[in-house]
């Protein structure tokens, strides 16, 4: 770690799922982190989860030296609220951001792991975000393809060899993984499947201490696949077209 980074005091926050989560972290050091699994909307309570956590550490908004927020893939929903809470948090803070992708964040939960990691994120439609990564001792899950959203299925077929699956879609998907992967698939046991703002904020240090870093208004939500609402508007445009000839 670089010298005067163990100081950095960092708040992070995680609401691309159902399951959010806030982290308070100095340095590599996790001061305080709160994770809920409820049916309520985000917007209802990450600012009041950031109030808590910084209530209980004495820390206050105006200490905090970076800032982060795990930026999908995930719900477009839970993704926007949180972008749209760090960003405003940003700017009356004047601090840099750091945004995280879901899929490294989640593979953060399987270190040392000897063979591959598949990131398998539920995305809904009967889909998953996916991602493969390889842990490196020194910088964490190392991405080695490119990110996706694929049908299980699909996605598991392109597996070849022994490869460890995380993420909320494992267990949606379990039986499905174990017919089509059989020993070659490592499931961990359930704890580990669930993303959280502590491991986000790590990866957000090495970020940091890289210096590629970026003013709020550069965060941007990474959805992979269009959103319902641009989906509806090429259908519309195709039908006009359509009418119009």
């Amino acid at each position: 770690m670089k010298e005067g980074v163990e100081g950095v005091k960092i708040l992070t926050l995680d609401s691309s799922s159902l399951s959010g989560s806030v982290s308070l972290c100095q340095g590599e050091t996790l001061v305080a982190e709160s994770r809920l699994n409820i049916r309520s909307t985000h917007s209802e309570k990450l600012l009041k989860q950031v109030d808590h956590l910084l209530e209980e550490t004495g820390w206050r908004l105006a200490d905090l030296d970076l800032l982060a927020v795990v930026t999908g893939p995930g719900s477009f929903t839970g993704l926007r609220i949180g972008i749209a809470t760090i960003k405003g948090i940003a700017q009356v803070l004047n601090k840099p951001v750091v945004p995280v992708s879901a899929l490294q964040a989640v593979a953060m939960n399987l270190p040392l792991s000897p063979i591959p990691i598949c990131a398998f994120l539920d995305a809904r439609k009967s889909e998953v975000y996916t991602q493969l990564f390889e842990w490196h001792q020194t910088s964490g899950p190392v991405a080695i393809g490119d990110p996706a959203v694929l049908p299980p299925e699909q996605l598991l077929q392109k597996l070849s060899g022994p490869v460890a699956l995380v993420g909320d879609g494992v267990f949606l998907y379990r039986q499905m993984i174990e017919d089509v992967l059989a020993a070659q698939a490592l499931i961990p046991v359930a704890p580990v499947h669930q993303l959280c703002a502590a491991k986000a904020s790590w990866l957000a240090l090495q970020t940091y201490q890289s210096g590629l870093l970026q003013g709020a208004a550069e965060i941007l939500p990474t959805y992979i696949r269009p959103s319902d609402a641009e989906l509806n508007l090429s259908k519309n445009k195709a039908v006009n077209v359509r009418v119009n000839c």
